[in-house]
């Protein structure tokens, strides 16, 4: 028998694997979350896991969530948000937790010397590195994707995989490669952010955030492939 939606949200909220799983972090320490932001990054990717990381905050766990970017000054994203970074790569302290987006802007990044420092400098200690769409292709060029298992937006798939060195799942909303972790496009980001607060929390607590955002999809059309993979890879 089919499941229902409720009973796929609990699934998706419970690690496969809890004794592969990070450590949470003790209500005594304040983490830090930081993501990156750049020309054309797209709204969704970034906005969607900070509404995620707010709400934990609102529900009283000790976090911080830090916009990243190059410069100090009003970046302009895909669909015409302007958004102020709260500090700019050279000022960003030590982080738990670094998001990388994706967008059209990710080509230029892939690219930009500046960016692909910040990700390998801050990503070379944070407890986990994740992305959202094409952000994956950041996470490559700055080599913490190569050799690894990932996934993307569908579009963007065999874009990915051509770079060779690295495996692109197609379908899955989110995959697990050791504290790696990517999701698929645009509102996947949302996903993969609430599974990361079971793990740097509780799942009870992620189902708390869950239903403070009430983030229970039911879109209204059904999806023109085959849909996405009911449980994410781990």
């Amino acid at each position: 028998m089919a499941s229902s939606p409720v009973d796929r949200a609990e699934r998706l909220s419970e690690p496969d694997h809890p004794p592969d799983r990070a450590e949470p972090l003790t209500d005594a320490r304040e983490m830090t979350i930081g993501i990156v932001l750049f020309p054309q990054v797209e709204e969704l990717d970034f906005v969607g896991p900070f509404e995620v990381f707010s709400a934990l905050r609102e529900l009283g766990a000790p976090v911080r969530v830090l916009l990243l970017a190059e410069q100090s000054g009003a970046v302009t994203c895909a669909n015409g948000m302007r958004v102020l970074p709260d500090l700019r790569f050279d000022e960003a302290p030590e982080l738990d937790v670094l998001l990388v987006p994706g967008g059209i802007g990710t080509r230029a990044e892939a690219k930009n010397p500046a960016m692909l420092a910040f990700i390998k400098r801050a990503g070379a200690n944070c407890t986990w590195l994740t992305s959202v769409c094409t952000g994956a292709l950041l996470l490559y060029e700055s080599g913490f994707a190569r050799g690894r298992r990932v996934t993307t937006h569908w579009a963007f798939v065999e874009t990915l995989r051509a770079r060779g060195d690295i495996e692109v799942l197609d379908g899955p909303r989110y995959v697990r490669d050791g504290r790696l972790v990517s999701a698929a496009g645009v509102s996947a980001g949302i996903d993969m952010a609430l599974w990361l607060v079971g793990q740097l929390h509780t799942p009870e607590l992620a189902r708390k955030v869950q239903r403070f955002i009430q983030y229970d999809p039911a879109p209204p059309w059904g999806a023109d492939r085959g849909a996405c993979a009911p449980r994410p890879v781990f």
